[in-house]
C-alpha cells in the first residue's frame, strides 16, 4: 500500500478525487438546502392561501357549519380566542403542529368579547383578516392516512364571534419526495462521478508520466552500463517534462565531457610524469654502477621538473574540486614587481587603484606562469602593465616574440597543449602553465585572453572585478 501511495500517479490520482469528492459533497448540500427550503416555502404559501380563504369567509359572516372546509382534502382548523376548536375539515383524527389537538369541534359562544393575543394583528377591524401568518410544521391524520404538514395560521375579527385564528395545512409529500430523489440521485451519481474523476486522472496522469518513466528507465540503463554516451529520450510535449530531458541530456553530456577530460587528464599526466621518472631512474642506475658517470646535474634537474609537475597537478586538482580561493587583498602593481625582481628582462608599468579580492599565493602563480611562458618566447624584452578600467583590474603580459596564431588562441589554454614552435623553444614545461592560469583566473571570477601585443608578440591580459573596499588598519 506505501509502496502505491508513493508513486506521483497514485497521489494525484488520490488528491483529485477527494477535490472533487468534496466539492460535490459541498455542492450536493447546498442543493438540498435551497430546494428544501423553496418546497417548505411553496407549502407555506399553498397553505397561507388555503387559510385566507377560510378567514374569508369568516369574515364574510359565513356560519360555521356552512364552511367549505374539504379543499384539496388538506387539514383545517377554526379556534376562537380561548383556544377552542369551533371548525375542523371533515374525517380528520389527528393532528399536531397547530397548538390545538382536538380534532372534533364543539360551538363556542358567538357573543363572548375578548381581546387578541396576537401582537402582529392588534387593532383589526371587525371583518379584517390579519396580515402576517404564522408557520409551522406539524402531521395531520386524514381518513387514515397520516402525512406531515405545513400549517399556517391566519386571525380574522369578526363582529359576533371574535378574533378567530384558522390553521391550514399543505402536505410536505411533495418536498419530501423532491428532497428524497434528489438525495438518491446523489447518493448514486457522486460515487460514480468521483471513480469517473479517479479513472480519467489515472488515465491522464499515466500519459503524462509515460515519459518520466522512460527517462527514469534510460538513466537506470546508464547507470548499470556505464556508457556515459547515451542519452534520454526527448517527448515532443514542449513541457516540463520536455525540459526536464533536455536538461538531463545537458547534463550527462557534461558528465561524459567531465569524465573524458579526467581521463586525458590522467593518460597525459602519466605521460608527462613517465619521462622524468625514467629519465632519473636512468641516470641513478648509471651512477650506481659507475659512480663517475653519475649526472647530479641533471639528476636535480628531472626532479626540480617532477616535483613542479606534482605540484601542477596537485593544484588542478584542487581547483577541479571546487577549491575556493582564499580571501584577502591583492594589490596586483606590488605583486608584479615582486615576480618581477629576479627576472632582468621583465619591466614593469603599474598604475594605481588595481587591487583585488583574492589568494596572493594563486594570483602568483598565474603572473608566474605567465611570465615564464613570455620569457621562453620573447626575443628581448617581456613587460608588465597593470592598471584599472572602471570597476575591472586589468594586468598584461606581453612579450616581443612570434605571438599566437589566432586559431590557437584558445587551444593553448587546455591541458598538456604546447604548439610546435613552442616545443623547440620549451625548457621543460608540461603544457600545464596557461591551463592553471585560465583556471585560477575563472574561480576569481575573471578572464584570461591571449591576443597580439603592441611589439608584435603575445599579450595575456588578466581581467579581475577590482575591490574597492577600504583596507583594514594593521
Amino acid at each position: 500500500m506505501s509502496r502505491l501511495f508513493g508513486s506521483v500517479r497514485a497521489r494525484a490520482t488520490l488528491a483529485a478525487t477527494l477535490v472533487v469528492a468534496v466539492a460535490l459533497v459541498a455542492a450536493g448540500t447546498a442543493v438540498l438546502l435551497s430546494l428544501r427550503s423553496n418546497l417548505l416555502g411553496e407549502a407555506g404559501t399553498q397553505a397561507e392561501r388555503s387559510a385566507r380563504e377560510v378567514a374569508a369567509q369568516l369574515a364574510a359572516g359565513t356560519r360555521y357549519d356552512e364552511l367549505s372546509l374539504d379543499v384539496d382534502d388538506r387539514p383545517v382548523q377554526v379556534v376562537d380566542e380561548d383556544g377552542v376548536l369551533v371548525a375542523a375539515s371533515e374525517d380528520l383524527e389527528r393532528i399536531s403542529g397547530t397548538g390545538v389537538d382536538a380534532v372534533a369541534p364543539r360551538q363556542a359562544s358567538a357573543d363572548r368579547p375578548g381581546d387578541d393575543d396576537d401582537d402582529d394583528d392588534e387593532g383589526l377591524e371587525p371583518g379584517e383578516i390579519g396580515g402576517r401568518a404564522t408557520l409551522s410544521d406539524g402531521s395531520a391524520t386524514i381518513d387514515g392516512e397520516t402525512e406531515d404538514y405545513r400549517f399556517a395560521g391566519v386571525t380574522v375579527e369578526t363582529d359576533d364571534r371574535g378574533t378567530l385564528t384558522v390553521y391550514a395545512g399543505s402536505p410536505l409529500s411533495a418536498e419530501h419526495g423532491a428532497v428524497s430523489t434528489a438525495l438518491t440521485v446523489m447518493l448514486i451519481g457522486f460515487p460514480l462521478l468521483a471513480a469517473l474523476v479517479a479513472g480519467v486522472t489515472w488515465l491522464v496522469t499515466r500519459r503524462a508520466l509515460r515519459p518520466v518513466e522512460g527517462i527514469r528507465r534510460e538513466m537506470a540503463a546508464i547507470t548499470a552500463s556505464e556508457d556515459l554516451g547515451r542519452r534520454v529520450p526527448v517527448p515532443d510535449t514542449h513541457d516540463e517534462v520536455a525540459r526536464l530531458a533536455l536538461t538531463t541530456n545537458e547534463t550527462l553530456a557534461a558528465l561524459q565531457a567531465s569524465v573524458e577530460r579526467q581521463r586525458r587528464f590522467v593518460a597525459d599526466a602519466s605521460h608527462e610524469l613517465r619521462s622524468p621518472i625514467a629519465s632519473l631512474r636512468t641516470q641513478l642506475e648509471v651512477g650506481a654502477a659507475h659512480p663517475e658517470l653519475l649526472d647530479v646535474g641533471g639528476a636535480v634537474e628531472d626532479t626540480v621538473r617532477l616535483q613542479r609537475l606534482a605540484a601542477d597537478l596537485l593544484l588542478l586538482a584542487r581547483l577541479d574540486a571546487g577549491e575556493r580561493p582564499a580571501d584577502g587583498r591583492v594589490d596586483l602593481a606590488a605583486l608584479a614587481r615582486e615576480e618581477a625582481r629576479n627576472r632582468p628582462r621583465v619591466t614593469v608599468r603599474a598604475g594605481e587603484g588595481a587591487v583585488v579580492e583574492g589568494s596572493r599565493g594563486q594570483l602568483g602563480r598565474v603572473l608566474a606562469n605567465l611570465l615564464d611562458n613570455a620569457e621562453r618566447h620573447a626575443r628581448s624584452a617581456v613587460e608588465v602593465t597593470v592598471g584599472r578600467e572602471g570597476g575591472t583590474a586589468v594586468l598584461g603580459v606581453a612579450d616581443d616574440g612570434e605571438g599566437v596564431p589566432p586559431a590557437d588562441r584558445q587551444r593553448i589554454f587546455e591541458r598538456f597543449v604546447r604548439l610546435d614552435a613552442a616545443r623547440s623553444r620549451d625548457d621543460g614545461g608540461a603544457g600545464l602553465g596557461l591551463a592553471i592560469a585560465r583556471d585560477v583566473a575563472v574561480r576569481h571570477e575573471g578572464t584570461l585572453t591571449v591576443a597580439e601585443a603592441p611589439a608584435g608578440g603575445a599579450l595575456f591580459e588578466l581581467r579581475l572585478p577590482a575591490d574597492d573596499s577600504p583596507a583594514e588598519a594593521p
